[in-house]
């Protein structure tokens, strides 16, 4: 008999236990709203699925009055064109920072202790600093995004290069080559994968900075719509957004882990 760290999942077994907590998670919530509405029919911290349903189905298919707009779609697509940007330019700049902290000495020792430094700053704490600096508009909330992750990455992405094997390095320099060619041929094509890996791990910060500067300074986003709404108490909005960004966080996710599988198969087979 197999111990119990020896046994791998099939494919029907891995989709059936993926799914189980949330199958949970609904029937307990089912029967704790049931048993509230019972008792109170004009509870609202506990919606019931129908009318939670219904209010995703008026602001996803149904213009606003104000604006003639369908809110849902509004939101979604501001946020993720925020989150869009503010996230690549973080993993562009953590990809050329990281590479060359990690690679070149001289670099590290002037850059790194800056970097860590800042990756110590809360990005909550400067988020005032960066209304007054940046306005109110777009430009503030990508750059909380931004601040917030990407000493993350460069600090990553230092790491991942500092450990790809020296004999490699000294192989490619006996052979003549530079360190632009060293940078580009060998250490860029090893460090993309981890850039991904790096990116997928930083979007749930990504997504808190995100709601944060919505809340606070926004006329459009998800974030924006739950802080709305929570004044009227409309948990029916309130509870089926935050499980609409989980949705949206999840595909992005697993959209990454399946470019980063299909783009860099190498990665993950010596992962396993």
């Amino acid at each position: 008999m197999k111990k119990l760290i020896n046994q791998q999942p099939g494919v029907v077994s891995r989709w059936a236990l993926g799914l189980l907590p949330f199958v949970l998670i609904a029937v307990v919530y089912t029967l704790s709203s049931n048993a509230r509405l019972a008792e109170n029919p004009n509870d609202k911290l506990l919606p019931a699925p129908s009318h939670m349903l219904e209010s995703m189905t008026r602001m996803a298919f149904e213009p606003s009055k104000r604006t003639g707009e369908l809110l849902l779609w509004q939101d979604t697509g501001a946020s993720l064109e925020r989150l869009a940007i503010g996230v690549g330019l973080a993993a562009l700049t953590g990809l050329v920072f990281g590479i060359a902290n990690g690679a070149i000495p001289l670099l590290r020792a002037g850059f790194s202790p800056v970097v860590t430094g800042i990756s110590l700053v809360p990005p909550m704490a400067i988020l005032p600093i960066l209304f007054i600096t940046f306005g109110l508009e777009e430009l503030a909330k990508i750059m909380l995004i931004f601040i917030g992750i990407t000493p993350f990455l460069i600090r990553d992405l230092q790491q991942r290069t500092m450990e790809i094997p020296e004999e490699q390095i000294i192989k490619m320099q006996t052979l003549g080559a530079n360190t632009w060619q060293i940078i580009v041929r060998l250490i860029l094509p090893q460090i993309m994968p981890r850039l991904i890996t790096a990116v997928r791990l930083s979007l749930g910060s990504a997504w808190l900075f995100l709601i944060a500067a919505e809340a606070i300074a926004a006329t459009e986003g998800l974030g924006y719509r739950i802080f709305l709404v929570r004044r009227y108490l409309s948990m029916d909005v309130i509870l089926p957004y935050v499980m609409w960004i989980t949705l949206l966080a999840f595909l992005l996710d697993f959209c990454l882990n399946r470019y980063s599988h299909w783009r860099y198969p190498w990665f993950h087979d010596r992962s396993l």
